[in-house]
């Protein structure tokens, strides 16, 4: 057997590679074919998995023995940020968000620290240990998926370009992508999480009065009976943004897994038609983001933000338009076992939970958990307002992914009796 060893040029030519396709969610398929190409060149035999065909999963593997342990590595192809996004980045055209570079010891780039970096490092690691030799009792799988980031269908905005979660992981898994553990590759600062958070998402209607044409427009006070549903919107913000404060405060939640802080934000506004501003607005909606614990109930939710609008003596509706749940892992066993001995070779120190941060966002952790497959996520830390992520690390990262999984896969899995 071949001395184990990553190429950390390589890692970086996959990495620029990677992210020099761009990827946005809903147009994941060109990196997906290059991904496909890639597992293909290296003998990982990779099949396309997708619900349609231009949003896709890439499935590699390099098969065991068959009476081992298998383990699923997993990264999302699409990214956050499109040059779409012209009223949430006041930069949408900036390189940092389409493209990727060595910058002095470190590779620049969005799409580096969410999430191709991570998948690069996995990638080049199953190639290593391909390489080795070292014969694995259990298969290794490689994934790399479509819609995680998060674009849910709205309004308007409707499937399938809007489609997350129904075309990516879960449909890879609904479709073969199964295994006994997953490790999600994703920035942890080299630590680790076995539970996130969940997601409601509430479209917060306020109603203002019919329409007034501009000279007509009564002189009000600016208060909750202001004619302009605009207007009676911002009254809601501060108290909107108050119980936002309150609610990750009392609903902190603890477990072995992690800590998940669940926080909500206003994550768009909506009233009136920026063509037609010559006339007040009769409707105003505040699209908010809430975060769960496994102990969320999103109805109750709903029923506070409702009492909330009444509060405020506003007039309006709630609406609950997206409800995914927190899972956690259950037993994590030989994953857990062989990521802090991975990282213990790696790090030389052991292996601790991700601060809070870490575990309160959403990552495909929570679809293998919620399909039964105990998954963890672990990855390099990542300097998020920079967007860039050390090469070092990158390596390092690599490093303990073979590890972890020779350790998992070179297991005997014991059948029940």
């Amino acid at each position: 057997m071949a001395a184990l060893s990553i190429d950390t040029d390589e890692l970086v030519a996959l990495t620029l590679a990677l992210c020099n396709i761009e990827s946005p969610a809903g147009r994941e398929a060109e990196v997906g074919g290059f991904i496909f190409d890639w597992m293909a060149r290296e003998g990982f035999s990779p099949r396309k998995i997708g619900m349609m065909p231009d949003r896709f999963n890439v499935l590699g593997t390099l098969p065991g023995r068959g009476d081992g342990l298998s383990l699923i590595f997993n990264s999302h192809m699409d990214t956050g940020r499109s040059k779409a996004d012209r009223w949430s980045i006041r930069a949408p055209d900036a390189p940092i968000n389409h493209g990727a570079w060595i910058e002095g010891d470190a590779l620049h780039g969005e799409g580096v620290v969410n999430d191709k970096g991570p998948m690069a490092a996995f990638l080049i690691a199953a190639k290593a240990i391909k390489a080795s030799g070292v014969e694995l009792r259990g298969d290794l799988l490689l994934s790399a998926v479509p819609g995680e980031i998060g674009y849910e269908a709205v309004d308007e905005f409707e499937a399938p370009q809007y489609l997350s979660k129904e075309v990516g992981t879960r449909y890879l898994i609904q479709h073969g992508g199964v295994a006994d553990y997953a490790l999600v590759a994703e920035g942890t600062d080299f630590r680790y999480a076995a539970i996130e958070a969940g997601k409601a998402f509430f479209k917060i209607t306020v109603f203002g009065d019919p329409q007034y044409y501009t000279p007509f427009v009564p002189d009000a006070e600016v208060d909750a009976k202001h004619p302009n549903a605009i207007v009676r919107a911002a009254l809601l913000v501060p108290a909107l943004q108050q119980w936002a404060r309150d609610y990750e405060k009392r609903e902190v939640y603890t477990c072995e897994h992690g800590t998940i802080v669940p926080k909500a934000v206003i994550g768009a506004i909506r009233g009136g038609n920026p063509y037609h501003v010559t006339r007040t607005s009769e409707l105003c909606a505040l699209y908010l983001d809430c975060r769960l614990t496994p102990d969320s109930d999103p109805l109750a939710l709903r029923r506070e933000l409702r009492e909330l609008l009444r509060g405020c003596g506003l007039e309006g509706s709630v609406e609950l338009f997206l409800y995914r749940r927190s899972y956690g892992a259950g037993d994590t066993g030989a994953l857990l076992d062989g990521l802090k001995s991975a990282h213990r070779a790696v790090h030389d120190d052991e292996l601790a939970l991700a601060a809070p941060v870490f575990s309160s966002m959403w990552r495909d952790v929570l679809i293998f958990n919620e399909m039964g497959i105990p998954s963890i996520t672990y990855g390099p830390p990542r300097a998020f307002r920079k967007q860039a992520v050390a090469i070092a690390d990158l390596v390092r990262c690599a490093e303990v992914y073979a590890k972890l999984a020779i350790d998992v896969c070179s297991r005997e899995k014991l059948l029940r009796p």
